[in-house]
């Protein structure tokens, strides 16, 4: 006998990535110019690689929780090191300049529009992300979404691994008491798409760059360009 059809997940909750998909982690870069002229734009993406490459170390690691640390420590330590590779002077306040540039990330200009639509059709709005509580909250404050978010703002602090790992997807469902399958998780980081993918999330890649997908035999279940691809997807929308 064959198996009885899957229903379609019924879509009633919007988690959001933060740092790359509601904040532009690559607008450090303008100030990052002005301290270091000609080095601005490779600063940046050095700083951003390896903040990623320091919180999956420490997730991977066995004794993982025993090594954590928080986020905002992970992105000094991670500028730290890229200062270091390039040869940039450490005297002055460049670093904390540097750092207090990344609690007011530049938000992307279409977020405020689909934040407030959401609201308008009392969808649930949240955020999922590997930043912890304080710099969550500063973030979110500066960028005046604060009103805008419905949901819960879910920092993976509480369970002390960064994504990939299932416990910080894990906190979606449990805080939210609905089906994961149920929860749209967005990002803008093609990793975290297909990690939240595997955990059982609705997802959608937000492909702002144009890049190719990934190479891993998964896709997330909806790919787009642009946060306004959300509204498609939820009810409401022309897809809902």
């Amino acid at each position: 006998m064959p198996a009885p059809p899957v229903s379609p997940p019924r879509l009633r909750a919007v988690l959001f990535d933060a740092y790359g998909t509601l904040f532009d982690v690559y607008s450090v870069a303008h100030l990052a110019e002005q301290l270091f002229p000609g080095q601005g734009e490779r600063l940046a993406q050095l700083w951003r690689d390896k903040q990623i490459e320091y919180s999956r170390l420490v997730t991977m690691s066995s004794a993982g929780a025993e090594h954590y640390r928080p986020f905002w420590q992970v992105t000094r330590d991670a500028l730290r090191w890229s200062m270091a590779r390039l040869a940039l002077p450490r005297e002055g306040d460049a670093e904390q300049q540097l750092m207090n540039q990344y609690h007011h990330l530049s938000a992307f200009p279409e977020n405020r529009e689909v934040l407030a639509e959401l609201q308008r059709r009392g969808v649930t709005a949240g955020i999922l992300s590997n930043g912890d509580p304080e710099m969550l909250g500063v973030a979110v404050k500066s960028a005046g979404f604060a009103e805008l978010l419905s949901g819960p703002v879910l920092s993976v602090h509480s369970v002390r691994r960064f994504k990939t790992d299932p416990a910080a997807y894990a906190l979606g469902p449990a805080t939210l008491g609905l089906p994961v399958r149920d929860i749209l998780f967005v990002s803008s980081n093609a990793w975290d798409a297909i990690g939240a993918t595997w955990f059982g999330y609705t997802t959608l890649w937000v492909n702002r760059a144009g890049a190719p997908p990934e190479e891993l035999g998964t896709s997330p279940t909806h790919i787009g360009t642009s946060l306004r691809d959300v509204l498609t997807l939820l009810p409401g929308g022309a897809a809902g």
